[in-house]
């Protein structure tokens, strides 16, 4: 069948999708702590001066997660960060990040997470983010934004009434931005907020769904990196986009804000 005309998944089609990749994230937990805080042997992907770390870990979880989608979803074709793309039969695709925050993991740091998404086209129809070290599963898709965490379904909201003065801002570090003009662009908005962080990786966006802090603003990412973070976002109620205002669904520079609000202001400043 041509994969342009394939039909979308319906909403039941989707939820029945997330509820086969919370299984399958149960089990890519068991798979990441079995490495955490051990001694692992640590390459390097990127060229003398720079540095993207990659462990037996990234590879094993991702191997575990191609497996188990593989079996129950054959039609669907698989985007991860260490093995590339598989096509499927379809328009339709599993994006993921087995271990994003590599340099958390291997400082031992559990603001690492696996990130899973659920994507047709250019749409993003769910995402998970799952923190194995706190228990934490945070998951999302157009029927909600939702945490699960020793055995209980809260569902999570963005905060809705942060002013630009008020926000809490994160980063993973500053040495992500591409060039002096998107460095720029960040400390802009940093200068008008209450505070500014660095560290958290994808966990910084999930304690953004939860209402934790109001910001995140990033550069750099690959779409795997944020993919799966969107529907997270979006359905507690926040807005994220690129520079241009538009889905990041291929990733570069990314605001993510608690509420379009917030977002607008940040725009301005951009």
């Amino acid at each position: 069948m041509d994969k342009d005309i394939l039909t979308e998944l319906t909403p039941g089609e989707v939820a029945e999708a997330l509820v086969f990749a919370q299984q399958a994230m149960h089990g890519a937990s068991a798979v990441a702590l079995r490495y955490f805080r051990q001694p692992l042997e640590v390459e390097n992907k990127l060229a003398e001066g720079s540095f993207d770390p990659v462990t037996c870990a990234d590879r094993a979880v991702e191997a575990f997660l191609r497996e188990e989608l593989g079996r129950r979803f054959s039609t669907f074709g698989v985007i991860g960060e260490e093995d590339g793309v598989t096509p499927g039969d379809s328009d339709i695709n599993w994006v993921i990040d087995p271990i994003d925050g590599t340099k958390a993991f291997i400082s031992g740091f559990p603001t690492w997470g696996i990130l899973l998404g659920l994507q047709q086209k250019d749409r993003v129809l769910a995402g998970l983010m799952c923190q194995p070290v706190t228990g934490e599963l945070f998951y999302g898709s157009a029927a909600g934004s939702f945490l699960r965490h020793d055995g209980e379904i809260v569902a999570i909201q963005t905060r809705q009434n942060t002013h630009l003065e008020e926000a809490l801002l994160y980063r993973t570090h500053e040495s992500m931005f591409a060039n002096e003009a998107n460095l720029a662009r960040f400390r802009r908005v940093a200068a008008k907020t209450r505070l500014q962080r660095f560290g958290g990786d994808c966990y910084s966006y999930c304690m953004l769904a939860l209402g934790q802090i109001d910001l995140v603003i990033e550069d750099t990412l690959q779409p795997y990196d944020i993919i799966p973070l969107i529907p997270i976002i979006e359905a507690a109620g926040g807005v994220v986009t690129d520079a241009q205002g538009k889905t990041p669904v291929a990733g570069g520079f990314v605001i993510a804000a608690g509420n379009r609000q917030l977002h607008e202001q940040v725009m301005s400043l951009i």
